[in-house]
């Protein structure tokens, strides 16, 4: 099982309050959310980055 390493940041109110929104919808916590939201990222640049280094 992977480790949990609880974490803190700080995001502006706006923000936070999309991503409750969002988190309610998809019916996640707001820490899944984050979470989802950041793993959706890192496979999205992996995946950018993978393709410019196939174009070279």
């Amino acid at each position: 099982m992977k480790e949990i390493i609880p974490t803190t940041i700080r995001i502006n109110q706006e923000t936070k309050t999309a991503i409750e929104d969002i988190a309610k919808i998809e019916q996640r916590s707001f820490n899944k959310e984050i979470e989802y939201i950041l793993q959706k990222y890192i496979i999205e640049y992996q995946e950018k980055i993978e393709k410019k280094e196939v174009n070279k």
